[in-house]
């Protein structure tokens, strides 16, 4: 039987793989197959600025090669774009597209519809009390969501 503290974490993350293992079914079910976390953390890290594969590397905390691995897999899914730089020719810029918009968009429409359902599951007030417990207890340590390796898609 497992005791009270490794339970409590494997309930938390069970909780975090069930919300995001229904979001990405459901952005399956609205034509985006092929979204996985780690990708969602490298367009938001793009969108936030992350223009070069190195530049990217650091916000995931990842080497410059496998960020220009994962800008190709973004390239052919059509989510971002590869541009020359203005001032140096040498220099490629990345940037999320339309179409890397609306992925981002329609994840975080779905994650709000998730909500909503464990609002009506176990009711608006204790989920608005759950969200404030965990964010007092989780405090200034808030994850870092540009670097995904803590957790496995």
């Amino acid at each position: 039987m497992t005791s009270p503290g490794p339970n409590l974490a494997l309930l938390l993350l069970g909780a975090y793989r069930k919300l995001v293992d229904a979001a990405q079914a459901e952005l399956d079910a609205r034509g985006f197959a092929d979204v996985r976390s780690s990708l969602h953390y490298a367009m938001g890290a793009i969108d936030r600025g992350a223009e070069t594969a190195s530049e990217l590397g650091r916000a995931l905390s990842v080497t410059k090669q496998a960020a220009a691995k994962t800008i190709a897999v973004l390239v052919e899914r059509g989510w971002v774009a590869i541009d020359d730089d203005d001032v140096d020719r040498r220099r490629k810029r990345v940037r999320l597209t339309d179409l890397g918009h609306r992925v981002m968009r329609e994840g975080e429409a779905i994650f709000d519809d998730l909500r909503r359902a464990w609002a009506d599951e176990v009711g608006l007030d204790a989920l608005n009390r759950l969200e404030a417990q965990l964010a007092a207890f989780v405090g200034d340590a808030t994850i870092d969501l540009e670097s995904p390796g803590w957790v496995a898609d």
